[in-house]
């Protein structure tokens, strides 16, 4: 893929895995993880490792029973959140399947107009300003920007990037854990008069402590990211009163199961929550809009991955984009299946 930059690192590919699971109904299950070391801590490596383990514990069991499955894997280590995602993907377009459904009915949902946001790497500020003038003329509507380098610099990003895009733009920020707790005041009170949307992860995660009193002191809303694996961060970061907003991630939560948890209890405490994602191609960004559909609470859609600089489209099927609109079918299940012709020039594992 093209070089993309955030906070933590530079990424110059993707490292996603992709998995079928199959069925002695004659039906098999598809899932896909990207991992992103600087964030979850996983690689292409170590989760084809542990998928193998995971395939293993599986063979002969009742894929339709999704909570035992899942237990299983957690039973068998703990974390591995990216790989166990692809799994725990692969059971929900099992179960669809066998219901006769495509995911989101299956999952009670419903479609609606699903526009992404757009997402700008860190860069120079005048390159950065000029992205957003080409996103701009491209019909982009919302602008995610990626910061956490420089406070000072980060000001001067987002004022130039306001200029270029002018009043009606809609900018959101992203800083990666980026900043210290001094540097994330400094940042949020002077980009504020910007009009910016919301802050993802002003600082560490180490930092979480100090998150309520950024949070008072910021006049800009915050987002918890990395600060929010599964629903007991969820819990912690809301019963502080450390964010405003929540962004969901199949890589973080492990799958979809998790992410339902984390969406219904923020739900209940009127916390909105931000579908987001690593560097997943279509077969994921499928699953995702399907999970879209089905969580009435997520009111911010960050799916733009497949528009960041892949270079290669594995995916049959599957959703697609009208400008910055995402849409899917009605095929059963996920709807998505990686291409035979790219799968044949990959390596392979067979349990």
């Amino acid at each position: 893929m093209e070089p993309f930059t955030i906070a933590t690192g530079t990424m110059t590919h993707a490292q996603n895995v992709f998995i079928r699971v199959h069925t002695d109904a004659g039906f098999y299950g598809i899932g896909e993880c990207s991992a992103f070391p600087m964030i979850v801590g996983e690689t292409q490596d170590t989760c084809l490792v542990m998928a193998r383990e995971f395939a293993r514990l599986w063979k002969g069991e009742d894929a339709l029973d999704i909570p035992a499955r899942l237990q299983q894997l957690h039973n068998f280590t703990a974390g591995n959140s990216t790989i166990k995602s692809a799994f725990d993907i692969a059971l929900y377009d099992i179960a669809a399947k066998n219901a006769g459904l495509p995911l989101y009915q299956f999952l009670g949902g419903s479609k609606r107009r699903i526009e992404s946001d757009i997402t700008i790497g860190i860069a120079e500020p005048t390159a950065m300003a000029q992205k957003a003038v080409e996103f701009k003329q491209s019909g982009a509507t919302i602008l995610k920007v990626k910061l956490g380098k420089d406070a000072k610099s980060d000001v001067e990003r987002i004022k130039q990037i306001r200029d270029a895009a002018g009043k009606g733009m809609k900018i959101r920020v992203d800083a990666n854990q980026g900043w210290g707790f001094e540097d994330a005041v400094y940042a949020l009170q002077n980009i504020s008069k910007y009009d910016v949307e919301f802050c993802e992860q002003p600082m560490r995660t180490w930092y979480d402590d100090r998150l309520p009193e950024l949070k008072k002191l910021s006049p800009v809303k915050i987002m918890a990211d990395e600060s929010v694996f599964n629903h007991h961060d969820a819990r912690k970061q809301i019963q502080s009163n450390s964010c405003d907003y929540i962004n969901i991630k199949f890589s973080k939560s492990g799958g979809i199961n998790e992410a339902k948890k984390i969406h219904n209890l923020a739900a209940e405490k009127s916390i909105p929550c931000m579908m987001g994602g690593m560097l997943e191609t279509r077969i994921a960004l499928s699953a995702k809009l399907h999970f879209v559909y089905a969580s009435p609470n997520i009111k911010f859609y960050d799916m733009d991955t497949c528009m960041l600089g892949h270079l290669i489209d594995p995916c049959v099927g599957g959703v697609t984009y009208n400008g910055y609109t995402l849409n899917i079918g009605d095929a059963l299940g996920i709807g998505a299946d990686a291409s035979e012709e790219f799968l044949a020039g990959c390596e392979k594992f067979t349990v």
